[in-house]
């Protein structure tokens, strides 16, 4: 690196530091309310103009904090299903709870993920990442969430998982490679669609998004490091992430013990209005840059 170089590396240090903090407390709230990280990050960063760490590669990277939130949060459920799971396969007791849980999500994570490669390989990068089709996505997803919300029984508790309800969990996720549909938001609703209870549906989905989070988070996490000047922010970007990841775990599921979703469908529906109508009237862009 040139003297020039290396001065404006560390002149634009500070700034990528902050940036990498607002960026990591934007994932952090958004991943796991069911209203979309990937729709905010892109429309926080093509508004404010932030194109390094605006990045595709660099604003999925920082989800690996929302990785470890989520592993260290629900870390006493997570052993028990590995370790039920392991003990009933050892007994061939196929009809154990821990052993459908863990069954269910492994299988559910598949369909996710057999998706996210069909995309990478039949359609250009960013080919879905336009402003319009995150405001379109968003609208979809409201009115999915709203009619979950209407004819969900909410009758049934964790202990009544059944593999096929990862199966059907895991395919709503599907909806979840469309930009503004949201990862949480498709798990939560197909999850209410089926008769959890909110709480039950949430925590659910939080654990069957996580190996499918975590494995596009690291595919792109090797783009990342190819970038030295960005290792730091790409750091203070996942601490900050890991932080208000874990707050919002929290938060959403005491809210959900008590209240609906339906501030989440208003919610999706004036942002996705409000992005469609700012792309009209020429105040965002539409393209994926």
């Amino acid at each position: 690196m040139s003297g020039i170089a290396a001065a404006s590396a560390v002149a634009t240090a500070p700034a990528h530091w902050l940036q990498a903090i607002i960026l990591g407390l934007v994932q952090g709230i958004t991943e796991f309310l069911p209203i979309s990280s990937t729709a905010h990050l892109l429309i926080f960063t093509k508004g404010l103009g932030w194109s390094e760490l605006g990045e595709k590669y660099f604003v999925d990277a920082i989800q690996f904090g929302s990785v470890l939130a989520v592993m260290g949060y629900f870390w006493g459920d997570i052993r028990q299903i590995c370790t039920g799971s392991w003990a009933a396969f050892q007994r061939r007791d196929w009809q154990a709870e821990d052993w459908k849980i863990f069954l269910g999500i492994a299988i559910g994570m598949i369909p996710a993920l057999a998706g996210g490669l069909a995309i990478k390989l039949f359609l250009p990068d960013g080919a879905l990442e336009t402003t319009q089709i995150i405001g379109f996505a968003s609208i979809l997803m409201a009115l999915l969430m709203g009619t979950a919300e209407n004819i969900g029984r909410r009758s049934r508790g964790f202990e009544s998982l059944e593999v096929r309800d990862g199966i059907l969990v895991g395919l709503g996720q599907m909806l979840a490679l469309i930009p503004g549909a949201s990862r949480s938001g498709s798990t939560l609703t197909t999850a209410l669609l089926l008769g959890f209870e909110r709480e039950t549906a949430a925590r659910f989905s939080f654990l069957l998004g996580l190996p499918t989070l975590a494995i596009a988070t690291l595919y792109e996490f090797k783009e990342t490091v190819k970038h030295p000047e960005l290792v730091v922010p790409l750091l203070i970007g996942i601490v900050s992430t890991f932080i208000f990841s874990y707050l919002s775990i929290a938060w959403l599921l005491n809210f959900l013990k008590k209240q609906s979703t339906w501030v989440f469908v208003w919610y999706r529906l004036a942002f996705g209005l409000a992005l469609i109508l700012a792309v009209f009237k020429g105040l965002l862009p539409n393209d994926a840059a």
